[in-house]
């Protein structure tokens, strides 16, 4: 008669609260991980935005999308680590893209833009730019906006995906010492009674007026002609892009002023 061979016994996994230790530790060193991501990163980010002067709300933005990825990532892996299939969470994720897409495709393509401009740069706050057939001094860069002061004093707020498909006009001439120089350029045109070399002298005693305040001396160069007018491209050289909406309406005004007596005087 054969003795039956005991099983052997197997001992039971260590658990705490019901909650298996292997899986404690696993829940652990992903949490470990993505705290320490997230602090590498948006400390890489601060210093970014310092280096490239971005504003704070933009870099505040980009610090809360990383931290959503990485927070979307850390619950993926504790999901898996805690045993939800991953059929569920792909069914999740789908479901919650999808509804997102519907529901702000805008919202996303801005979002999308507004981090092409921040790599891309074509321009940064403070700088006199033309989008389009808007110009002035850039105040703030978001991730969906991007907001532009204009002469008038108002606020111009353009979307990022918009910009895209605009033309873009930074008048940033160099940069030399962290001292920004900005070349802004207009059109002045006269009417051909008044003698070519007589706009240039009355161009230079215009220019001899303001020059002290600037860089750089403007200077006016003969651009084009028609049957009506002769054309001159002012160029104006400043360090403060606010000067631009100081002395844009001196200049023209002064000239036309002096061109209007100058005219009196031929007629007569």
């Amino acid at each position: 008669m054969s003795t039956p061979t005991p099983e052997p016994t197997v001992a039971p996994e260590p658990s705490f609260l019901g909650i298996p230790v292997d899986t404690i530790f696993g829940i652990i060193i992903i949490s470990v991980i993505a705290i320490s991501l997230e602090r590498i990163v948006t400390r890489y980010l601060s210093r970014f935005a310092k280096r490239t002067k971005l504003a704070p709300n933009v870099a505040n933005n980009l610090a809360l999308t990383f931290r959503i990825f990485v927070l979307v990532g850390a619950v993926a892996a504790i999901s898996q680590v805690g045993g939800f299939s991953a059929d569920w969470i792909v069914s999740i994720s789908a479901i919650g893209a999808a509804a997102v897409g519907f529901a702000s495709q805008k919202t996303i393509g801005n979002f999308v833009a507004g981090l092409f401009l921040i790599a891309a740069r074509p321009f940064r706050v403070g700088n006199y730019v033309r989008i389009g057939t808007v110009e002035g001094i850039v105040s703030e860069i978001t991730i969906n906006y991007t907001k532009v002061i204009t002469a008038s004093n108002n606020t111009i707020s353009i979307s990022n995906l918009q910009i895209l498909d605009r033309e873009i006009t930074n008048f940033l001439y160099e940069t030399v010492d962290h001292v920004d120089l900005y070349c802004y350029t207009f059109d002045l045109g006269f009417d051909h009674l008044v003698p070519a070399d007589k706009i240039a002298e009355l161009f230079s005693e215009v220019f001899s007026k303001i020059q002290q305040s600037l860089p750089r001396r403007p200077c006016a160069v003969f651009s084009r002609s028609t049957a009506a007018e002769r054309v001159y491209t002012i160029y104006l050289y400043v360090n403060d892009p606010q000067e631009i909406f100081i002395l844009k309406p001196r200049i023209a005004q002064e000239m036309f002023q002096r061109w209007d007596e100058e005219r009196a005087r031929v007629k007569r």
